[in-house]
């Protein structure tokens, strides 16, 4: 019997879940025993890759992202044209991509293979026109959240969708915890005293909350620790933690290729993101037995908190089956010290009952463990075959 192909387009490899779950795919279905598939990864730029492609095939398109409408509009046309050079001369059987700007190539260069497409987050559903374009030019909208799935379905009538979670290769990320660092910036500090989360700087992270939040704790506890772990300078924050008193306890390293061994010297995981799809970095810290807080926001961390799919979003904190879950909290970016809201005293209540109960931490940094069991590689390849198959 024939292989199949099928190719992965993603921009670029820098930063970003929807990158990692590229990635993570890849590898999966290369080391899966019995699929009759080879699979290849397309990019549009290799600048500052970020994540482990040891071993992956990869092709860079070498069209990098440029500035301005004409520029723009050319480098659309190019990535076209070199697309569909590339699907005809591979003869690819499937094309799954990642993120708007790949959906947009695919969904322009369907006709060779069949076309799928990811919707990944809240941000995704925002441009109705966007939505029906790649929805009525791709064979399946794959979603990553059951969420997503429904609003596609009740907001524009969407129902050539499949859902599929994101893997979690648990023993990978154990495994790559076990990497020696030197630059950890709390080397005296209990683990169970350091809160974490992962994440670029962005509004949308809702970091400033977090800090925010922190400051309350660490006046309560001064030997409470935050690190925060992603791209960018942080400089707003940063300013924030020196105005709140808090510098010298917390923490921006930057990007850094395995995160891992960072987030396993930690006691707490946090997130306090106002949009997520479905957030992995959540998840690769249930996989190293963090025990988890995280805002209920549209998409994602209830489904993975929750026992069930939940109708509607909590309006007080909650232990849920898997984690505690807090309200969604204000969008507007807030980087006045002297302006602690309700929202950031309803985190530090959260952050506090954690830290002051080791019992409820040890429940759920094994509960933590139990739920990554869900997105297993080996049930994450078998969903995304099944999709692939019923295409054929």
């Amino acid at each position: 019997m024939e292989k199949k192909k099928l190719l992965l387009m993603v921009p670029m490899l820098h930063q970003g879940g929807f990158e990692r779950v590229c990635v993570e795919t890849a590898r999966i279905l290369k080391e899966r025993k019995g699929d009759q598939i080879d699979v290849e990864i397309s990019l549009f730029s290799d600048e500052d890759i970020n994540y482990d492609i040891k071993g992956l095939t990869v092709i860079n398109l070498n069209i990098p992202a440029r500035d301005g409408k004409i520029a723009k509009a050319k480098n659309v046309l190019a990535r076209v044209r070199a697309v569909r050079k590339l699907k005809k001369s591979h003869g690819y059987d499937y094309c799954y991509s990642f993120g708007s700007t790949a959906n947009l190539i695919n969904a322009l260069t369907r006709g060779q293979g069949k076309t799928l497409v990811g919707l990944r987050s809240q941000i995704d559903l925002a441009n109705k026109k966007q939505i029906r374009f790649f929805a009525g030019r791709a064979d399946r909208v794959v979603c990553c959240s059951g969420e997503i799935q429904k609003q596609l379905k009740e907001r524009y009538g969407i129902t050539n969708t499949s859902l599929l979670y994101n893997p979690i290769s648990d023993a990978r990320i154990r495994e790559k915890a076990k990497d020696k660092i030197t630059d950890f910036p709390f080397p005296e500090t209990s683990e169970e005293k350091i809160f974490v989360s992962l994440g670029r700087e962005d509004d949308f992270k809702g970091y400033w909350h977090l800090v925010k939040a922190f400051s309350l704790v660490h006046e309560k506890d001064p030997k409470t620790r935050l690190l925060i772990v992603g791209e960018g300078t942080f400089a707003p924050y940063q300013k924030l933690a020196e105005d709140l008193g808090i510098l010298d306890a917390v923490s921006f390293p930057g990007v850094r290729k395995n995160p891992f061994p960072y987030l396993a010297r930690c006691g707490v995981y946090v997130t306090t993101s106002n949009i997520e799809g479905f957030p992995n970095a959540l998840l690769e810290a249930m996989a190293l037995g963090l025990p988890v807080i995280s805002t209920d926001c549209r998409t994602g961390p209830s489904e993975i908190l929750c026992e069930t799919m939940q109708e509607g979003h909590v309006r007080e904190v909650k232990d849920e089956a898997y984690g505690v879950l807090i309200p969604d909290m204000d969008n507007r970016p807030d980087f006045d010290a002297g302006n602690l809201t309700e929202d950031d005293r309803v985190l530090a209540g959260a952050l506090t009952s954690m830290l002051e109960n080791p019992e409820k931490r040890e429940h759920y940094a094994a509960q933590s463990l139990k739920r990554v069991q869900t997105y297993s590689p080996e049930s994450y390849a078998g969903n995304l075959m099944q999709i692939l198959q019923s295409l054929d």
